[in-house]
């Protein structure tokens, strides 16, 4: 679902475990690592899309996670003009974000990539809180560091990680 504004809504999944380290994904083919992410489609909710989402992309199931906290606003990101699809209509030229904090409650065996056909990582590691900031493919930076500092309440009763 692209807006009127040209971005296209999609819901971000940033996965705890009990360390709180995070889980950190490589796209399959690439040496591009990032936290989970998919489109709304049609009437979902952002909650029906972060299930749906974690299935296809990790393999989890509800019972496998805990919703700890969700950003308030959507978050955007404009694509950079060299990655523009400009065949596509109509033109999307961004994400507008919706991020949530899972904590993992069942074992990270659960985990698994090829749930689907079409898998999109072939790889995962955990973490730690901050690292993604420098890591994401730059255009992505400013949200996962908008994300992690609003969601790190929910993940650290309002300690600071290291």
């Amino acid at each position: 679902m692209i807006d009127e504004n040209g971005f296209r809504a999609n819901i971000g999944i940033i996965v705890m475990n009990d360390q709180a380290n995070l889980l950190w994904a490589r796209r399959i083919g690439q040496n591009a690592w990032q936290f989970p992410q998919g489109g709304v489609q049609g009437n979902e909710s952002a909650e029906d899309a972060l299930y749906r989402e974690l299935y296809e992309e990790l393999g989890l199931i509800p019972e496998d996670v805990k919703i700890l906290g969700s950003t308030q606003e959507w978050l955007r990101y404009r694509i950079p003009d060299a990655y523009l699809r400009r065949d596509s209509h109509p033109l999307c030229i961004g994400q507008k974000q919706k991020w949530f904090l899972l904590k993992l409650v069942s074992n990270a065996e659960r985990i698994c990539l090829d749930r689907t056909d079409s898998p999109e990582f072939d790889a995962w590691r955990w973490v730690s809180y901050w690292y993604p900031i420098k890591r994401a493919v730059f255009f992505k930076r400013q949200v996962y560091k908008h994300a992690l500092k609003e969601l790190m309440p929910f993940a650290f009763d309002g300690n600071l990680p290291a």
